[in-house]
Formats: structure tokens, sequence, C-alpha cells
């Protein structure tokens, strides 16, 4: 029972720590939501050329997808004419980071990590689709057709000629159907705070009990001389992540709860690379519908980016003299103690809320 309470207390810091950046995470997640729309990702990942892939990379990093939505999402822009090459970058991008992650990382971690993993998953997204260009099968470009309406459920619209028209309709026009400002800032806020906190409710919440099973009870020495500095540690922690199912925010209280026992950030970000990018049900369907070929590349890119991103995240937490272990979850220091229990109290009944009435 002593042992039960500890790791609840300890679970409960952490997520008292992080609660008002998840809030905060979410609020940008419904503005993107509201004004970015899919139309506008479909338009410019249909070229098997560097640029698609660029873009597909970039669009992906912000996004709040975790590892269970970015498939469906990734496989309707397939299908709605982006190419190959711009799909595994947006694969592999989305669920490495987004919006609400990135503010975790900030909170639990530090600044320097919070800004590293961003630009690794970029940049992973952004190397399997050059792999993709250069070993992969050839295609035509396809021509995306009757794409879901971005803001609304029950419509329909071609895809937008160059100049294309407003339209209201039944999808009968050639371009976006016209929402209020209101209207989007409603679709945003019911897509971040409903859908997407659905999403991740369960496993962040898992995520975090695990983060407090590891703070309380795994000692520091075993962290220390299993996982701490070296390539072994890093190839441990891919082995771990390929195969597990965890979305970005649910694997940085893991990561961050390691790196305080004493795990180098190198090996932490591996897991956050390659734990959220794939597991064994993605890789599956992936194989599936984009070609064995394809999920070879996708796999290989996250294994090899991640350890050798982790290692020049080491390098550098060595040459700028920042010592992790030492300012690991501080950002928070600077917060009012009444500030994070106003945020983190509300937060977690919604998540259990969430969490036992989510949908499979």
């Amino acid at each position: 029972m002593n042992y039960l309470i500890g790791i609840i207390e300890s679970s409960w810091q952490i997520l008292l720590d992080a609660g008002i950046f998840i809030l905060f995470g979410l609020l940008i997640a419904a503005l993107i939501r509201a004004f970015i729309s899919s139309e506008s990702i479909v338009k410019y990942l249909g070229g098997r050329d560097i640029k698609s892939v660029l873009l597909a990379a970039l669009f992906g990093v912000p996004l709040p997808l975790c590892s269970c939505g970015v498939v469906p999402t990734a496989l309707a822009l397939r299908k709605h004419g982006a190419s190959k090459a711009a799909t595994v970058s947006f694969l592999i991008s989305t669920p490495e980071s987004s919006i609400d992650s990135i503010a975790i990382t900030y909170a639990l971690i530090d600044p320097l990590m919070a800004i590293f993993r961003p630009i690794a998953a970029f940049i992973t997204g952004f190397v399997a689709g050059v792999g993709e260009i250069i070993f992969g099968n050839k295609e035509d470009r396809k021509k995306a057709e009757h794409i879901e309406c971005p803001h609304c459920n029950n419509h329909m619209y071609t895809a937008p000629s160059p100049q294309p028209s407003p339209s209201r309709g039944e999808g009968e026009g050639g371009g976006e159907h016209i929402h209020s400002f209101a209207d989007r800032i409603s679709i945003g806020f019911k897509f971040a705070f409903v859908e997407l906190l659905s999403d991740i409710s369960r496993w962040f919440l898992i995520g975090i009990f695990i983060a407090g099973v590891i703070s309380f009870a795994v000692p520091s020495s075993f962290i220390e001389n299993y996982l701490g500095e070296g390539w072994l540690s890093m190839i441990i922690m891919l082995a771990v992540g390929l195969p597990l199912y965890v979305c970005a925010a649910a694997s940085t209280p893991i990561a961050a709860s390691l790196i305080l026992k004493g795990m180098s950030p190198g090996a932490a970000l591996v897991f956050l690379l390659a734990g959220p990018a794939t597991n064994a049900a993605s890789f599956t369907i992936i194989a599936k519908m984009l070609g064995k070929r394809t999920a070879t590349i996708y796999l290989v890119s996250i294994s090899v980016c991640a350890v050798l991103l982790g290692m020049i995240l080491n390098w550098m937490y060595h040459l700028l003299g920042i010592d992790i272990h030492a300012i690991a979850g501080h950002a928070h220091a600077m917060l009012p103690i009444w500030l994070k229990w106003a945020t983190a109290v509300p937060l977690t009944i919604v998540l259990m809320i969430a969490a036992i009435f989510k949908k499979e």
C-alpha cells in the first residue's frame, strides 16, 4: 500500500507540473485545427519531389495527431492525391512531435529538448521521404478528388482549381466551404478539447502512471548503469520504442522520469522519436497500404535517424555544458502553486472522464 501511495503521489506531482502546459498545447491545437485546413495540406503533397516531402514534414510537426490518429489521416491524404514520399514523411513527423507534446517537453524536461525534438521529427520525416523518392517504387502523380470538407463532416468538395470559387453547397462547387470565424473557433475547440483529449486521455494517464512508477520505484543506479551514456542505451530504447503503442504526449513524462533517474538525453530522444512514430499495429497497416518496400524505408529511417540524432543531442548538451539531470523539470518552478492546482485538478477530472467514456 505504501508503494502504491508513493507512486500515486509521484504521478500527481508530474501531472501538477505539466497541467498548464498541456492546456496551452491544446489551445494552440484548437487554433491550428480552426485555421489550417486539410485542403491546404493535400494541395501541396501530390508531387514525388523534395518540395512535397519538405512540406509534408513541416505540416506534420505541429499538428496535434497522436499515433493512433495519424495512420488513417495519412492514408486519407494518400487516397486524395498525396505521393508515397510525402505520405511517409507526414506519417513520421506528425506523431513524433505536436504542439501539445512540445509544451509538455518544455515543462517536464528542458527548453533544449523542447526545441530539438520537433527539429528531429522534421529531419526524420524528411529523410524518410527522400529515401522513398530514391529507393521506392516509381509512381505517377495522383489527382485529388472529392476531399472531405475539413470543417464539417457532411459536405464534400472537389480539389480546388488554381482560382477556386467558394461554395456553400453540397459539394457541387470547386472550393472550400465558407465558415465564419465563430464557427471555426467552435470547431477547433471541439476538436482539441473533446476529440483530441479523448484520443490521448487513456494513454496519457497510463504514461503518467508509468512515469510515477519509474520516479518512485526504479533506483537511479539501475538507470545510470544500463541506460546512461553511450550508444548501447540508445539501441535499448529503440528496441523498446519501436513496437510500443504510445503517443507523443504520453511518452514525454516517461522520458522525463528516466532522465531524472540518470538516462542520457540522447537515449530519451530515441524513445521520444521511435515510440510515437511506429508500433506493431501501424507498421502492419503501412506495409499493406503502401507496400513492403515503403514500410521498410519508413522503419529504417526512423531507426537510423533516432540513434544518430540522439548522439548529436548528447554532443550538444556536452558542448553547451548543460547537465540535463540537474535542470530537467525546472520550467514549472516559475509558476505559482495555486495556478498549478487550478489547472491540474480540472484537467485530471476531464482526462479521467474522457478515458472512461472513450469510444473504441
